[in-house]
């Protein structure tokens, strides 16, 4: 038994940020799956955890529950300072945030599957539901793709990942399943770098124990 529990999804894009990055601080984690196409993060032993009843949520050392995928990360950042997650200069430090921000509240929010669930409600096809999430998703990565500076590494900022390849990776598999067009040719190759990397590999929802 570890200090951190991590409460997450093996699909989840915001869970799968957080594993990234904890693999990239190198620090141990129990995890808690919650099955969210079987509402289990309904239950109401987890909204006493999280009231929004979305995952992830970390418990840390001191009983503390984090919840929202960019506060947690940028606790860990702060709690495990090296390897940084954020770029020394100011100006890319905001660049990087920017990215991350671009995903993570902008793009994944409108694709997720309690949006598409709501879309189905209000009586869209499953035809025009997938055309929704692959719009929003090649529109926000054509626009993450022009917001990147020119390539000085492998990653999105450097020759370290960041806190910009950890939101940019999960949304690119979510590009793939809806089948969008994949048409940002620098977002592939931070994607080449990060499978290659082994914090990215241990994250991968297929090496996660609820994988299915």
């Amino acid at each position: 038994m570890t200090g951190l529990i991590l409460h997450g999804y093996f699909r989840s894009s915001a869970a799968w940020r957080v594993r990234i990055a904890l693999h990239l601080k190198g620090v141990a984690f129990d995890q808690r799956p919650h099955h969210l196409r079987r509402g289990e993060q309904r239950d109401p032993g987890y909204l006493a955890l999280n009231p929004q009843g979305l995952v992830p949520a970390l418990q840390v050392e001191d009983g503390v529950v984090l919840t929202q995928s960019l506060a947690i990360i940028e606790y860990l950042d702060r709690r495990y300072p090296a390897p940084g997650f954020l770029p020394e200069s100011p100006a890319a430090r905001a660049q990087a945030q920017a990215v991350a921000l671009a995903v993570a509240c902008d793009v994944h929010p409108l694709q997720n599957l309690r949006v598409l669930d709501r879309l189905r409600g209000l009586g869209q096809t499953e035809d025009e539901v997938q055309a929704w999430a692959r719009g929003v998703i090649e529109e926000g990565l054509d626009a993450c793709e022009r917001l990147l500076p020119p390539a000085r590494g492998a990653f999105a900022f450097g020759e370290r990942p960041g806190l910009a390849d950890i939101c940019l990776v999960p949304q690119l598999a979510n590009a793939r399943r809806f089948a969008a067009e994949l048409r940002w040719p620098r977002l592939l190759e931070i994607e080449a770098a990060a499978s290659a990397h082994p914090a990215f590999q241990a994250a991968a929802p297929e090496r996660q124990p609820d994988m299915e």
